[in-house]
């Protein structure tokens, strides 16, 4: 095991949670999916994470449920452990040790303590070779364990998991790689082999891309990326075996899986349509369209009432036997490419970014769940490879988030690319963003770069736009000379070039009073209050990459990247170069509340990061190879709640978080490790805050703690009234409600002592002598009559209304009788049981 190191990345906020088939607890209640490093557990009802399995290192490539136990859940990752969680309770039961990197992990119910792993092959350190190894688990005391007891069972076994299937209760295993099927028989201990084609008769590619085994029946299911399946039968002899090929898939089949009945086969693939195959009566299908993205997994719960597929964009299904969607959970959207700059929103602290195809969305970070997608190209999006359709390629919001700017764009072959600038206003009722003005073609060909004025507010809002046409031009908010004229909108204000060079680049200073724009290699510095060019910048040879200026102290620093892999920094104060220094910087961004600033760099293939401030020669924190390409996207994310990390190569995170997004669309952060040890003590920990007011149900299950009492007593001391005081739990309720089901005895066992606890709490407060002479009257014979238990439920009222001071509750003579008999009843056998 490595040691963590002081800051990690990690993925926290918007992991993709389609990364590896989720799967569906026993009762249908629960989804548990992969998500970066942890293991998340979604209810399927109100589709909110109810629980965080955190503890894994690194990615986690695994879920499933334990098939002796469907309370339990296994999760692998590449860290080399598999770990045994309860994941009702978020609870860690056991960590294996493998000892190597794993894939994918599998399990069978006729191979009770043995779980199966993909990992790599001995001497290699890519996916290109795997193997499938079957594992022992072994049966000892203590949370960490080493396994030693691998055995191999299948031999070049894709990376990808949904090749790979245990068929008929566990008797076989079926792998496919390129066009070869293999089949392990366990107790023969034999394997088959069988082969297809590189390609078909129409020149189509025969090779496998997925694969599932029927539960009952010697079937196994085989998916083609030329949109073909085979039902694969008499497979356990080598020159007997057949199989049936259906079609209906257009493109490749990504996806199979079979009902736990066996009497249906679901299909996925591109099409964005769930198919359902009748066993044996194939020509027979069932078809559930538009589900909005392409299907790359389907699970179905043990019981069979509900599937769920995953798609491409990040996104969770829950249907309802194939007939209707009941639930979509959805996570950070994953396109093709990201063409805007990550923001975060000022209002709602979301991060910013595209989404769907002609959206932008915003994702709550703190909440790790999508808050709605604002559709800005207004056109539906059609499916088709080859056709030209409007992208949003730029995205920018003003420093309140009032106003938001896109730019949308669609090239075209046969002629110039369309272009459309629009601005977006905030309703407030709607807590949305609403269309206010459209500019078709701000700039004769394509806009490099667009940006707002960060401290203009209201009729001064300020926004800038770059093209390749050589122009900036300034957009201000204008009001109609007449009020019929509608609202405000925006309008050209001014419009600038130097010289015939294209600018590449532009940036306002934090408190807007200077614009910085690049024009190639040459850095042009405006008044945007009077439009007055103040001076111009020279550097190394190189056209401008990225401009920003500095913050806080640092503020009279300009900082700037080029082509010829410099980064440089000129004092404004002094109009010089400060300093300069050679490394091929990728993205350069500022920190907004501090005077940080955050530098990628790439080299060797992979994306190195250095925080410094602009005033200091020696980098705050560096860090090599945080991930492989080249890291182009990144935002400061500031935080509800600032760290105190007194660590100075720590300090930097107190404030903000650094997210940034990979070459694959993962989006990645930093953490530390007390920030990590803080989420993982939270995440076992159910804390209940006593300021609380006390419920009705708290009330009939809790009883008051001796403080309270005395409290209540003193008028000194005594609460408010309109904050009751909070009671404490019994210590048998307490215990009964906090211990999970599946350990207590049987209710009729507990009913008794949980009613004796119940009575327990009116009974308390009542002094010692009042239930002496209560008991001795009903001793002697006195029975009471109906009319006088109606006048003490009569005149209970009036006096609760006239002794609101008073606390101790009135006992009928019929529930005096009552609690005498229940305190005659032994339970002792439960006190030990708490004792113990």
């Amino acid at each position: 095991m490595v040691e963590q190191a002081e800051i990690r990345v990690v993925h926290q906020g918007g992991s993709n949670i389609t990364f590896r088939e989720p799967a569906i607890s026993s009762d249908s209640r629960f989804l548990l999916c992969a998500s970066g490093h942890n293991v998340k557990v979604f209810s399927t009802v109100t589709e909110e994470c109810v629980q965080e399995l955190r503890g894994h290192a690194d990615l986690v490539t695994g879920v499933l449920l334990r098939p002796s136990n469907h309370l339990q859940a296994y999760s692998c990752s590449a860290d080399g452990t598999v770990r045994l969680w309860d994941f009702t309770d978020g609870i860690l039961i056991k960590t294996y040790v493998i000892g190597y990197p794993i894939c994918s992990i599998y399990a069978s119910a006729s191979h009770d303590g043995v779980i199966f792993i993909a990992t790599p092959t001995k001497g290699y350190k890519t996916l290109d070779s795997l193997q499938l190894l079957a594992v022992h688990l072994p049966q000892t005391a203590g949370q960490l364990v080493e396994t030693s007891d691998l055995s191999a069972v299948l031999s070049d076994v894709s990376a990808n998991p949904a090749t790979v299937a245990f068929g008929r209760a566990g008797e076989y295993v079926a792998s496919t790689n390129g066009v070869q099927l293999q089949i392990f028989f366990f107790k023969k201990q034999k394997s088959f082999r069988f082969s297809l084609k590189e390609n078909s008769c129409s020149g189509r590619s025969n090779t496998f891309t997925c694969v599932a085994c029927h539960p009952t029946d010697d079937c196994i299911a085989t998916g083609h990326e030329d949109g073909k399946i085979r039902l694969w039968r008499n497979f356990d002899q080598k020159r007997e075996y057949t199989y049936r090929t259906l079609h209906w898939h257009h493109s490749t089949v990504r996806a199979l899986c079979f009902t736990p009945e066996g009497s249906n086969l679901l299909s996925g693939g591109v099409e964005s349509v769930l198919v359902q195959w009748r066993y044996q009566q194939e020509s027979q299908q069932d078809f559930l369209p538009r589900l909005g993205a392409a299907i790359t997994h389907i699970a179905v719960s043990p019981d069979g009432a509900l599937f769920c597929t995953s798609h491409s964009d990040n996104k969770i299904v829950l249907i309802q036997s194939c007939v209707k969607v009941s639930s979509i959970i959805q996570g950070l959207v994953k396109g093709e490419a990201v063409q805007t700059d990550l923001m975060v929103d000022p209002r709602s602290k979301a991060l910013v970014l595209n989404g769907k195809p002609g959206h932008l969305q915003f994702y709550s970070l703190q909440r790790d769940r999508l808050l709605f997608n604002l559709d800005v190209v207004q056109q539906e999006f059609i499916h088709q490879e080859g056709l030209d359709q409007f992208q949003v390629v730029m995205a920018t919001l003003d420093g309140a988030g009032a106003w938001l700017a896109t730019v949308e764009e669609r090239k075209q072959e046969t002629a110039e690319a369309e272009l459309n600038l629009k601005l977006w206003a905030f309703d407030e009722p709607s807590q949305s963003f609403v269309l206010n003005t459209t500019v078709s073609t701000p700039h004769e060909v394509r806009i490099t770069a667009v940006t707002f004025d960060p401290a203009a507010r209201g009729q001064t809002s300020l926004l800038v736009s770059c093209g390749r046409d050589g122009l900036f031009k300034a957009w201000r908010l204008a009001v109609p000379a007449h009020p019929d004229d509608g609202g405000p909108s925006w309008t050209c204000d001014f419009v600038s070039a130097y010289h015939g060079l294209t600018p590449q680049r532009c940036c306002f200073s934090a408190d807007g009073s200077l614009l910085a724009v690049g024009f190639q290699e040459v850095v042009t510095v405006w008044s945007p209050a009077s439009w007055e060019l103040l001076l111009t910048l020279s550097q190394p040879p190189g056209i401008i990459r990225d401009l920003c200026f500095g913050r806080l102290s640092c503020s009279k620093f300009l900082l700037g990247t080029t082509s010829s892999n410099q980064l440089c920094c000129w004092n404004l104060l002094t109009c010089s170069l400060e300093w300069s220094t050679s490394m091929e910087v990728s993205l350069l961004l500022a920190d907004p509340l501090s005077d940080n600033m955050a530098a990628f760099c790439h080299q060797d293939g992979n994306t190195d990061l250095f925080v410094f401030k602009p005033s200091e020669p020696r980098p705050l924190f560096s860090q090599k190879a945080v991930c492989s390409g080249r890291v182009s996207r990144a935002v400061f994310a500031p935080r509800e709640v600032a760290l105190e990390s007194c660590e100075e190569s720590s300090q930097w995170l107190n404030r903000s978080q650094l997210y940034f997004l990979t070459p694959l669309m993962d989006l990645l952060t930093f953490s530390t490790r007390a920030e990590e040890e803080r989420l993982m003590t939270a995440s076992k920990q159910l804390v209940v805050d006593d300021s609380v007011a006390m419920t009705p149900f708290q009330l009939l299950l809790g009883k008051r703690r001796p403080h309270h009492q005395a409290a209540v007593e003193d008028p000194a001391v005594r609460p408010p009234a309109d904050r009751p005081v909070p009671p404490g739990g019994s210590a048998a309720v307490r215990e009964l409600l906090q211990s999970p089901a599946h350990v207590l005895p049987a209710a009729a066992a507990l009913c008794s002592v949980f009613m004796e606890a119940l009575l327990g709490v009116a009974t308390e407060t009542r002094s010692e002598p009042e239930l002496i002479t209560m008991e001795n009257e009903t001793s002697a014979g006195e029975t009471p009559s109906d009319d006088q238990e109606m006048e003490t439920r009569a005149t209970r009222p009036e006096r609760g209304l006239l002794e609101t001071d008073s606390a101790d509750p009135v006992l009928s003579r019929a529930q005096v009788r009552e609690l005498r008999r229940v305190r005659k009843l032994d339970h002792s056998w439960f006190s030990s049981l708490l004792d113990s």
